[in-house]
């Protein structure tokens, strides 16, 4: 990752992959579960070699890359613990009082959180759905379907895999975890519609056409 072109206020190629490759070697290194830490870190590197792949054809927007790469690191943390048991977490239920580890819902918020700007990204540059109205309305379907989705993986690899499976779903014996993921992942991409569309319309304004 040694490309240095960038817009102004974005993190290089290099300073990018200096925060993901440690953080990657620490969550593979002794995790709690080897197969739910394959499972779960999966899209965070499939994510990154996508970027890497991209980064000169279809450079994005610096929010873009910073909101990708928060979403890897919370990935592969909840990887190297499984999301049932990320220490933070255990402390925050002790202090108030949840019945659970609620990490997975930080994950699931952020899963309609990310894919909604780089669905907005990508329907704006490609000039998709001109509307903004309507486009909003398809961003947030989609981000919907695609943690309904998410879920049905969950399910398969459970129904595939029974060693790690309880660890990967991480459901921790609660009836309505699979509505709650995502109503999480939905408010997350109403909010970030709500929240970051005025800076995300000025980088995009900066970006020089493709």
């Amino acid at each position: 990752m040694s490309d240095t072109r960038q817009l102004p206020g974005t993190l290089s190629s290099m300073a990018w992959g200096l925060v993901f490759l440690p953080v990657l070697v620490w969550s593979a290194w002794e995790p709690a579960d080897r197969v739910t830490w394959l499972l779960e870190a999966a899209p965070a590197m499939i994510g990154a070699a996508v970027l890497l792949s991209t980064r000169r054809l279809f450079p994005l927007t610096p929010l873009l890359y910073v909101l990708i790469l928060i979403h890897c690191i919370i990935l592969m943390v909840g990887a190297h613990y499984t999301y049932a048991k990320v220490p933070l977490f255990d402390l925050l239920r002790e202090m108030f009082d949840w019945q659970r580890n609620n990490y997975d819902k930080v994950g699931h918020l952020v899963q309609g959180l990310v894919p909604a700007m780089i669905a907005r990204e990508l329907l704006i540059r490609l000039k998709v759905i001109p509307s903004a109205a309507w486009r909003n309305f398809f961003i947030v379907c989609f981000c919907l379907a695609f943690s309904a989705f998410y879920e049905l993986i969950e399910w398969w690899v459970a129904l595939i895999s029974e060693e790690g499976a309880e660890a990967f779903l991480g459901t921790q014996g609660y009836v309505w975890d699979t509505q709650s993921d995502m109503a999480w992942a939905l408010a997350g991409a109403i909010l970030a519609l709500v929240l970051m569309n005025r800076l995300h319309d000025r980088q995009l304004r900066s970006l020089e056409p493709l």
